[in-house]
């Protein structure tokens, strides 16, 4: 409790005294005579989740003595590093600007429907599942009137981003009004009230919006699921084509992280075990990412960098994993990952928001100021949280991915 208060006063007096980057960027996207068209910039105020300082415009920093200066190459609209056990926010860029998320937002599908099915279940594809499934949506290569396990079908979204498995298991689910129900649900539990669902896959829909702190959160959700973890790290597999019993071909897939997997020119990040990419026309290429190096575990979020710069997404990522992790002893932290809603009304003895922002009025999410304050963290194993008097909360630190990361494959 006493190092709780203290670290929250730290965090306050080391917030006024230590470094702090703004970067605005220019107006909303119009056209400017005989020039380029403008970027659009982030709103003057935006949700306070978390804390303060993620509700500033432009980049939050505290950098303490011999801490590294943050990379040079930066040209997300939003990102933001934080340590995955403590949920400490090392450093954020526009953390709550409400963005397109592409197929990162097939993290809190995951996370909200993967509990529901046992893998070995077996599904026959139906022609009406694979209708509404968007022109041009990235396809596993799902086939009608064939079966399939629940593990082909996650593996087809975790490696392929496939749409078309995230259509069969909505509709698995109940249908797609419902999943996306089910997963704006679980959205405001996590307290990621950022988001508003649409689609489930994450494919352009109007309305749809996330922020890079929620999917950041959806990941360190998700990533406490033992089976979300070995799909976000698995690199390739072996997917059923068409066909019947032992005469069934089946095909290589590989994942669409090229963190993981190196593709395109891309440099394997060292320690990387997940999570999730996209790329849509709205919302540019996202990406959100884990790694652990000496029993440190990070996570980083990156949303539409608008860089020249081949797979400009993975390499910023990389470069500020790479910061967090020189830094994250010499940094005061600028913010906080908040634990879900039902954990905050055990420790506060009050009832959470019925329903997000986000779900109401999407225009108006970013105006609300809301936080659960410094001291409150997810017990990332497990889920489990311990109650240490007037509501305090400490993490239990057994996160499981190092055990995780040392079974990869090395490269």
């Amino acid at each position: 409790m006493t190092a709780s208060i203290k670290r929250t006063t730290a965090v306050a007096v080391v917030s006024a005294a230590f470094l702090t980057a703004s970067v605005a960027t220019p107006a909303v996207a119009d056209d400017r005579p005989g020039g380029k068209p403008s970027k659009p910039k982030p709103p003057a105020s935006m949700s306070k989740v978390g804390g303060a300082r993620l509700g500033q415009a432009g980049t939050q920093v505290n950098l303490g003595p011999g801490a590294p200066v943050l990379p040079k190459k930066l040209s997300g609209r939003s990102w933001i590093v934080t340590d995955a056990e403590s949920g400490d926010v090392l450093a954020a860029h526009n953390a709550h600007w409400r963005l397109p998320p592409a197929s990162t937002m097939k993290m809190l599908f995951a996370d909200t429907v993967l509990p529901k099915f046992p893998k070995e279940q077996k599904h026959l594809v139906k022609n009406s599942e694979l209708r509404e499934v968007g022109a041009g949506s990235s396809l596993v290569g799902i086939k009608e009137n064939n079966e399939y396990t629940v593990h082909d079908l996650w593996l087809g979204v975790f490696l392929r981003s496939g749409n078309d498995a995230v259509h069969v298991l909505s509709h698995m689910n109940g249908g797609i009004d419902k999943t996306v129900a089910d997963m704006q649900k679980h959205a405001d539990e996590l307290q990621a009230l950022d988001t508003h669902v649409v689609s489930p896959d994450g494919y352009d829909a109007k309305g749809q919006v996330s922020s890079a702190y929620d999917l950041t959160l959806f990941a360190r959700s998700g990533m406490q699921k033992k089976d979300f973890r070995e799909y976000a790290a698995t690199a390739t597999a072996q997917f059923p084509g068409e066909g019947k019993g032992k005469k069934r071909e089946h095909f290589a897939i590989q994942n669409t992280n090229r963190l993981l997997t190196g593709a395109d020119g891309v440099t394997p990040y060292k320690g990387i075990a997940g999570v999730k990419n996209g790329s849509t026309t709205n919302a540019g290429t996202t990406f959100t990412g884990v790694a652990e190096r000496n029993g440190k575990v990070l996570l980083v979020t990156v949303m539409n960098p608008d860089s020249d710069e081949s797979q400009a997404v993975y390499k910023e990522t990389a470069r500020l994993l790479d910061w967090g992790f020189a830094a994250a002893d010499k940094v005061e932290p600028v913010g906080q990952l908040v634990a879900p809603a039902s954990s905050d009304r055990n420790a506060k003895g009050a009832a959470a928001p019925e329903k997000s922002p986000a779900a109401e009025k999407p225009e108006q999410a970013s105006e609300r100021e809301e936080s659960s304050g410094l001291g409150i963290a997810l017990a990332v194993a497990g889920g489990v949280l311990v109650l240490v008097g007037a509501g305090v909360f400490l993490v239990n630190r057994r996160w499981p991915l190092p055990e995780l990361v040392r079974r990869l494959p090395r490269r």
